[in-house]
């Protein structure tokens, strides 16, 4: 796609990125099979084609942002299933990060609008908030459907289901229960320890089996991924600026374990966002090159040994952030059969549940179609449990329909001599009476 930028304009390093990701464009179309945004809508404005000629217009002109662009700009669920199918190699997240960012700096919302995205970035990315908002959200829950009812209160309604998943507070960290072999750190984050912490329990438990010492940067905080999906850019920056002084003092690390795979593609890029800065660009970047997910890490250096084989049928969700963003498809699946689970893979896989951050709470209309087509697709195979490796997923599909919804490393912790995970186990109890 041929580009007009001045070359003021070009100086700028974001805009550059941009610049170079439009003209890599070739309108060949193949994106908007997997776009799950058209899919639902068929509207080529809600294609990542679409945007790409919106953004194009808007940052070359450096116009003021209209609401039919902000419009179609906020409905991108950034899952980058489009990269994933574009055989131009497109960078289509330098494309809509640009574009996000621009219109939070030159664009003002209506104030309902704005009261929301002060709200959410006000409270999510800080765990002591967080906590105190489930405490209310707790009391609030008989109005959910209410909530639900009136489209201006929609938001609220899933907010305040966000406590439902909240389960009880995890164990402190094992010592490696087998020689110890790498040391590692793990990331905390801020939304998965507040609403599920037996996540990053069996995760502990899972390295120490397979000889890792854990180590925990205190007062890590949020690694700015939803700062930056809102376009708060100085916020994000400052956020991952925080992250990288904290892991940067944790002494030789062999990896930096992540459970949350929107984390995950965010920490990964922290060399790109960081690069300009002369201060962080080199940190920034080792902070990146050392950052795993953990079913890539526990790939890397091998399963612990299994238990007991298990049996159950698992219904597989590949988070968008894992597949798309991080490129890792592979040892998920693989380690849960490793581990003797019979994984099933749904129809669709490629489309995104809805989750996307706080989407979900920004787009509640298009995020309910999207989570009602996953699950659909999920019920389909029959499984036992769901497994994911993202609390945004687990949280989307577990409030859409009944089954257990359930994190990957707490499935290959239960298989190498851990806990049932406890949502896994309320069923099965259920089940029994």
């Amino acid at each position: 796609m041929q580009t007009r930028f001045l070359p003021e304009q070009l100086a700028e390093p974001a805009t550059a990125d941009a610049a170079q990701a439009i003209r890599s464009c070739v309108h060949c179309g193949f994106c908007t099979a997997t776009c799950p945004t058209y899919v639902l809508r068929g509207d080529e404005l809600d294609s990542p084609r679409g945007r790409i000629y919106l953004a194009k217009g808007m940052l070359e002109q450096q116009a003021l942002p209209s609401a039919h662009v902000v419009k179609h700009v906020d409905r991108c669920l950034s899952c980058l299933a489009c990269e994933t199918t574009c055989p131009s190699g497109v960078s289509y997240r330098r494309v809509i990060d640009k574009a996000r960012v621009y219109i939070a700096d030159n664009y003002r919302r209506p104030v309902a609008e704005r009261a929301l995205r002060s709200l959410l970035a006000g409270v999510l990315p800080y765990p002591g908030r967080l906590r105190a908002a489930l405490v209310l959200a707790a009391i609030a829950r008989p109005f959910a459907d209410l909530f639900d009812a009136v489209p201006a209160l929609r938001p609220l309604g899933v907010m305040v289901r966000m406590g439902e998943r909240r389960s009880r507070a995890g164990a402190a960290d094992p010592a490696a229960t087998s020689p110890t072999r790498y040391r590692v750190g793990m990331a905390q984050g801020c939304v998965e320890p507040v609403v599920d912490p037996e996540i990053q329990a069996a995760t502990a438990r899972l390295l120490a089996r397979a000889g890792c010492e854990v180590v925990r940067v205190p007062h890590e905080g949020c690694c700015g991924a939803l700062s930056h999906h809102m376009g708060r850019e100085a916020e994000a920056l400052a956020m991952a600026r925080r992250v990288v002084d904290g892991w940067s003092k944790a002494g030789d690390l062999d990896a930096i374990i992540i459970t949350a795979s929107g984390c995950g593609t965010v920490i990964r890029d922290y060399g790109h966002m960081l690069a300009d800065d002369p201060d962080y660009a080199e940190r920034a970047a080792r902070v990146s090159a050392r950052t795993c997910d953990i079913t890539e890490w526990i790939a890397r250096i091998g399963l612990p040994p299994v238990a007991q084989p298990r049996g159950e049928i698992v219904g597989y969700h590949a988070a968008c952030s894992l597949q798309h963003g991080q490129k890792i498809k592979t040892p998920p699946v693989q380690l849960l059969e490793e581990a003797g689970f019979a994984v099933r893979i749904p129809a669709e896989a490629h489309l995104c549940c809805g989750s996307a951050g706080v989407y979900n709470i920004l787009q509640p209309e298009l995020a309910d179609q999207l989570a009602a087509r996953k699950v659909a697709n999920l019920g389909a195979l029959e499984p036992d449990v769901i497994v994911t490796g993202n609390i945004g997923c687990i949280v989307q599909i577990g409030r859409a329909q009944a089954r257990p919804v359930v994190h990957i490393a707490q499935l290959l912790d239960w298989a190498t001599g851990g806990a049932m995970p406890a949502a896994l186990a309320a069923t099965v109890a259920a089940g029994s009476q």
